[in-house]
């Protein structure tokens, strides 16, 4: 007989929602490992003595830690899904009949915080992990990863006219053919202004052709993205919505206003140790100190000292090498693709701070030390220069000075020792720098994949830099909250167990247990 099951709702029920959730539902196990208790008094200084009550802090961070654990990107969705679900309720402690706080104020509580709640609700989760033997502490793996920011390329505006004419000039002179050449002292607005408009008409010259320009603006890519055109810079451009956010493009993708995420990840068991927003619009190499910086405060806490880093050639500069020389971190970070060991038909004199032309045929010139200077880019080089006399009637001269220049230039950066010393590190032995660049990739590659698809990192609900950095500290933390309540401590082998109860070194363990087996088989 067919059953047709119909229901008529009841005046009152008598159900407790403790009984309506499993005992192994996933909430009830991060409630019993992480206690958030402590945030009532990381919070107290933000809140006064009088007024309404606000929202409990501990439910505060457990609807954002909901969020990010079933990636859910709007505040909206998210209290609709809290309330829908059970075992959310029994977790953020809200009966059945109870409603939840609206989405506005889970927004305003989120801008009230400081960074440093976030900071230590992270770093109490990397106790955890430490304290479960999950952190080793001997390689980090540094790498970053573009977070869309919540703002429309459609919001650019052009850059008015600074009132620091000179430092406006030397921007525009950037990757343009027309440099501004007048002193800074007689450089007026109207003159900066032409300048803007020359430097657009050069970009959209330049550019004519390929995809997203101005004759074209209509392309999209894989998922659908207008192609915005390659003129649109940081330098020329800004959005009102969230100044902080910054132009940037990956091969294949869309121009758009993104954060950039950095994170250091342990080599053990991928626990991500440091973690922070940076600009978009920066290096990589310029965000490294900061970064490590934490980091290091991070596992300084738990007496554990950051000994060796690996990060690829975007984290390549002089600022970055020079930071881990001085703070005694052994890091391995492959150089620039420009970076040139050897000058091919000249060798160096460090001593004498020349460089000498050893090219077959040639006048064998010197090239003298000629003083420092700054680039269009900003970059500082050291000049050094042969004189018109030696390389004057030198046979090479054309293929090697060119058809106009009489005398030879080489320029290098001033932070070519840090380099020369890294590029000596990595080819004194190869396979290890291999091995060491195949653990980066296995190590942080993954774990930015995992934030960015499944943690919520993708994309910003929020404006602001100190917004992304809360946004990157609270994706990180639930990942290694994830990893955490995954983790189970392997078992020990069985060597390991007879070593532990002799009390036994692992060499004197080795010795003794194939003496013994020699001793076996001598018998027989």
């Amino acid at each position: 007989m067919q059953g047709r099951k119909d229901i008529q709702p009841k005046m009152m029920y008598q159900v407790n929602i403790d009984t309506l959730v499993p005992a192994d539902n996933f909430y009830r196990t991060l409630a019993q490992t992480l206690d958030l208790s402590f945030l009532y008094k990381a919070t107290a200084k933000y809140y006064g003595t009088e007024g309404q009550e606000s929202i409990d802090p501990v439910v505060f961070f457990k609807i954002c830690l909901i969020g990010y654990l079933n990636n859910i990107n709007s505040d909206r969705r998210l209290l609709a899904y809290c309330s829908n679900c059970l075992d959310t309720r029994w977790y953020l402690k809200y009966d059945i009949d109870e409603a939840l706080p609206w989405h506005s104020t889970i927004s305003r509580t989120r801008q009230l915080y400081g960074e440093e709640v976030f900071l230590s609700l992270f770093q109490q989760v990397l106790s955890l992990c430490v304290e479960k033997g999950m952190v080793r502490g001997k390689r980090q793996a540094v790498d970053s990863a573009y977070i869309k920011a919540n703002a429309s390329m459609d919001s650019l505006l052009e850059k008015e006219i600074a009132e620091d004419v000179a430092g406006y000039a030397r921007e525009l002179n950037e990757g343009s053919e027309y440099k501004i050449h007048t002193e800074p002292s007689r450089i007026v607005k109207a003159s900066v202004k032409k300048a803007v408009e020359r430097h657009h008409a050069w970009k959209q010259a330049a550019y004519k052709g390929m995809p997203g320009h101005v004759d074209n603006p209509q392309q999209t890519d894989e998922n659908g993205n207008i192609i915005r055109p390659k003129f649109l810079s940081n330098h020329t451009h800004y959005s009102p919505t969230d100044p902080d956010a910054k132009i940037s493009v990956k091969p294949g993708k869309a121009r758009q206003l993104n954060y950039a995420g950095q994170i250091a990840v342990d080599d053990a068991h991928h626990v991500i140790t440091g973690a922070c927003a940076s600009s978009a619009g920066n290096k990589d190499s310029q965000n490294l100190a900061e970064i490590l910086s934490q980091t290091k405060q991070n596992l300084q806490r738990h007496h554990i000292e950051l000994d060796q880093i690996t990060a690829d050639a975007g984290y390549s500069s002089g600022e970055s090498i020079s930071y881990c020389e001085h703070n005694n971190i052994d890091a391995y970070i492959p150089n620039f693709g420009q970076y040139k060991p050897e000058r091919e038909g000249f060798e160096y004199h460090p001593a004498a701070n020349y460089y000498q032309c050893t090219k077959s045929g040639g006048h064998q010139a010197k090239l003298m030390y000629k003083g420092e200077r700054t680039d269009s880019k900003g970059y500082t080089k050291k000049t050094y220069r042969s004189s018109e006399t030696d390389c004057k009637n030198c046979p090479l001269r054309l293929q090697c000075c060119g058809a106009v220049t009489k005398f030879k230039k080489i320029d290098d950066s001033i932070d070519k020792p840090y380099y020369d010393r890294m590029h000596q590190k990595l080819t004194s032995n190869r396979e290890y720098a291999k091995r060491i660049s195949r653990i980066r990739s296995r190590t942080v590659e993954p774990v930015l994949g995992t934030l960015i698809n499944y943690l919520n990192m993708k994309r910003l609900n929020s404006r602001g830099m100190a917004s992304a950095n809360k946004h990157v500290l609270l994706s990180a933390l639930c990942y290694n909250l994830k990893k955490l309540m995954k983790f189970t401590r392997p078992k020990p082998t069985i060597v390991a167990k007879v070593q532990q109860e002799v009390n036994l070194s692992m060499g004197e363990f080795l010795f003794l247990f194939k003496r013994a087996y020699q001793t076996q088989f001598a018998s027989i």
